[in-house]
């Protein structure tokens, strides 16, 4: 059994158009410090990244920004943050927040936050760790990638043999409670990459 101590939140830099994204990162983020789980996300201070970590920080909340070196006056990273860690790379950034995450959020976002998603599908899929992931399917806003993956599946793309695993969630209350579930059959050595995420 694996304890849910911190949560990696891949989410977008912009705020995108629906103001339900917005909302579900600020009531997201305030859910995470009434519940004592630390956030560990992109480090930026805009859009929906912002939002959340905002929220985490104004209900006392404990949240760990990883950002590249490059990126960091695009995204403006929070020095409010107890603690920031500016990386060399992508690369660098990526492995870092798997390696202090317990499981692994996804709300809606662009290509960065789809590239980060995915990512972790295909290391769950390789057999590399077992920490939960859950798609939080906000609006419908990743019913496209939902089908998408129905569709690889459906033409053999993603065999049956290897599992995907993941959940989805459509309400932002629902989303730890089924994180904490999924923990609960995972153990300490599966949380651990295999090999270097770097490697891979």
């Amino acid at each position: 059994m694996s304890k849910i101590n911190a949560i990696c939140v891949y989410c977008g830099s912009s705020p995108g158009t629906e103001p339900a994204f917005i909302e579900a990162a600020q009531k997201f983020g305030k859910i995470l410090a009434e519940n004592s789980v630390r956030l560990i996300y992109g480090g930026g201070s805009v859009g929906l990244m912002g939002a959340l970590a905002e929220a985490v920080l104004e209900q006392g909340g404990e949240v760990t920004g990883v950002i590249p070196e490059f990126l960091t006056k695009r995204e403006r990273p929070r020095r409010l943050a107890q603690e920031l860690i500016v990386t060399r790379d992508m690369h660098e950034r990526k492995s870092t927040m798997f390696e202090r995450a317990d499981a692994f959020v996804a709300l809606p976002g662009g290509l960065g936050t789809l590239e980060e998603l995915v990512e972790q599908l295909t290391w769950v899929q390789l057999g590399r760790h077992r920490k939960p992931i859950l798609i939080a399917n906000i609006a419908g806003y990743w019913d496209p990638l939902l089908a998408l993956v129905d569709h690889m599946r459906a033409v053999k793309f993603v065999p049956s043999a290897l599992s995907v695993d993941y959940l989805v969630g459509k309400r932002v209350d629902e989303i730890l409670p089924m994180l904490r579930e999924a923990a609960r059959h995972v153990s300490d050595a599966e949380k651990t990459m295999a090999v270097p995420a770097e490697r891979l």
